[in-house]
């Protein structure tokens, strides 16, 4: 559902007097809940200092995930937006939402939903949509993200990039997220750097991506155990890799499923065992990869190589893609089981061997 204060304009927004976040806190007795990984920000310095990172938000649209108690919900409608539209899964929070709604009128929808099911097709009006092309659209998503809902949110919302669907049906819509640190190091690592990951191959193929500043850990309430990073993406006109997102996926997961070994390694598990060791000199010859590099060295024409390369093999082999790793070697436990259940003693060595 819906709640909207009653429509009206004010011509230079200002919020008037309210009482502080802190003080919502104790009015609705709101208490962060570890199970959702929650943690305020009750400084209004900092919340601003977020919400610049967005870029100029005068007569935007904005779309803030899990405000929780407001504090940055106060920073952006302070920063004059046209409508913010507010998602929380927690309905504790929504009364507190309520108050600032109504301080705002006609400004802010909150829906009470996940972010993770939510439709963000009909999140924003459609006079806004932009060619891909185009500058991106005056539509940005802010939030200070749960731990642990932030690394399937981006992966979900980069797949959306891939698609030009959900957020990014209305061009290419700028994301400005918090994360924690080492998630936002590995988001921006290049390559050879300690925390180079899947994450980085995923999120740098779509997005210009922007590590802007680190928040202590002591400025949340409560304090987590680590620092919390502010990351800024804008989705780039062309992906350095061009290929289906689920394809280039599989094959960067694939390469960082053994990060410390050579990543021919990782690339093996990419084929059958019958002829792993064939297609995998095919594929790393082809795509000009040496297989004494560490998945951590490898550069983004690296990657593209091995996607392109891969994805001709799928076109000759179409069972290729559907081919799981994991899956062979959960078969190849069950079969072994299944011997060692019905074979006599005299056959141990047999079933080593196998």
């Amino acid at each position: 559902f819906c709640l909207m204060a009653v429509p009206g304009k004010v011509a230079a927004f200002r919020l008037p007097p309210l009482p502080t976040v802190g003080e919502i806190i104790k009015l609705f007795r709101l208490k962060a809940q570890k199970q959702l990984s929650q943690n305020f920000l009750l400084d209004l310095r900092l919340t601003d200092k977020i919400v610049r990172q967005a870029g100029e938000l005068k007569n935007a649209h904005v779309c803030e995930v899990g405000p929780g108690p407001g504090g940055i919900t106060r920073s952006i409608l302070s920063a004059g937006v046209e409508q913010l539209l507010l998602i929380e899964k927690d309905a504790r929070f929504v009364p507190g939402l309520q108050m600032l709604s109504e301080a705002a009128p006609g400004k802010v929808c909150i829906v009470h939903g996940d972010i993770l099911t939510y439709k963000m097709e009909k999140a924003f009006p459609k006079h806004l949509i932009k060619n891909w092309e185009d500058e991106p659209p005056d539509i940005h998503i802010i939030g200070n993200l749960p731990f642990s809902v932030s690394t399937p949110l981006i992966i979900k919302w980069l797949e959306n990039v891939s698609q030009k669907d959900g957020p990014f049906i209305y061009g290419r819509t700028q994301l400005t997220l918090t994360f924690q640190k080492e998630v936002a190091e590995r988001l921006t690592a290049n390559p050879g750097g300690k925390q180079r990951s899947r994450l980085s191959i995923m999120s740098q193929h779509l997005c210009t991506v922007e590590n802007c500043f680190v928040i202590p850990g002591q400025a949340f309430v409560p304090k987590p155990k680590v620092d919390v990073a502010v990351v800024h993406f804008t989705p780039l006109v062309q992906p350095k890799i061009q290929q289906p997102f689920k394809l280039v996926e599989k094959v960067v997961q694939s390469v960082f499923q053994f990060r410390r070994k050579y990543c021919f390694r990782g690339i093996e598990t990419l084929f059958p065992e019958s002829g792993r060791l064939k297609r995998t000199e095919q594929l790393m010859m082809t795509a000009n990869v040496d297989p004494t590099l560490r998945p951590f060295q490898l550069s983004m024409s690296h990657f593209r190589n091995l996607c392109n390369t891969y994805r001709k093999m799928c076109d000759e082999d179409p069972s290729l893609f559907a081919y799981s790793y994991r899956e062979e070697l959960r078969q190849r436990k069950k079969t072994r089981n299944l011997l060692k259940s019905t074979s006599q003693p005299e056959q141990t060595e047999e079933e080593n061997q196998l």
